[in-house]
């Protein structure tokens, strides 16, 4: 069971703003990181269509909006953000698969 953020009363918004780029670079971090096992992923599947798993997708965005509200943020927002950085992501592993495999 994940807990919630621990999250400070800010005095201005400056204050804010310092904690919005602390908070920016860690997920910025995280998602070169996730990027890499994407570009991994390439290795493991024959085509290019096997790319994208529509059932993967669903199976991730169920658990990100469950989490979102377990730990008391919007759902909405982390359904969207993750479908965009989904498809995003898609985009790299299609290169990484073509550099790997060729066109197929």
């Amino acid at each position: 069971m994940s807990s919630k953020p621990q999250t400070v009363m800010c005095n201005s918004i400056d204050e804010v703003r310092t904690h919005i780029d602390r908070i920016d670079r860690q997920l910025v971090t995280l998602m070169a990181e996730r990027e890499t096992y994407v570009r991994q992923a390439a290795r493991f599947k024959k085509t290019i269509e096997d790319v994208v798993v529509p059932a993967r997708i669903e199976q991730i965005v169920v658990k990100v909006r469950a989490l979102a509200a377990e730990l008391g943020g919007s759902p909405m927002v982390a359904e969207k953000t993750f479908r965009n950085m989904i498809d995003a992501f898609i985009e790299v592993e299609r290169v990484e698969h073509r550099a790997l495999h060729g066109k197929s």
